[in-house]
């Protein structure tokens, strides 16, 4: 079976096929994209790279950045972990955008929304 990525929300569970995906937002304090790109290694989430554009309140550049194209890019040195949980504040000016092949959702749009994402069991 191919891998997929679970997406739980409200209490559905929706299964998306794929073995890599990225994660935007726009941070609530300094209003500024926030993008991480995830793989999905086994029964685990890999976070492959991180990417912001400028920095600021708790988004400095990682160890190694480099700018490019105006986004300080680097390779987090973090292992893989079981699942992501994601919170909406309110306090945020968008969503959470999960992006793969070329096709993007917006995930937690109103305050109080919790999603887990975790690869799905084979």
């Amino acid at each position: 079976m191919a891998a997929a990525l679970c997406v739980i929300a409200a209490g559905k569970m929706t299964a998306i096929a794929l073995t890599a995906f990225t994660l935007s937002w726009t941070h609530s304090v300094e209003k500024t994209e926030w993008r991480e790109s995830w793989a999905i290694e086994g029964d685990r989430l890999a976070l492959t790279e991180a990417s912001v554009k400028g920095s600021g309140a708790g988004m400095d550049p990682g160890e190694g950045a480099v700018l490019r194209d105006g986004w300080w890019v680097w390779t987090p040195r973090l292992a893989p972990v079981e699942s992501l949980s994601l919170a909406q504040s309110g306090a945020t000016v968008s969503a959470w955008h999960l992006c793969h092949d070329g096709a993007c959702t917006d995930l937690g749009a109103l305050a109080g929304d919790g999603i887990t994402l975790r690869p799905c069991d084979p």
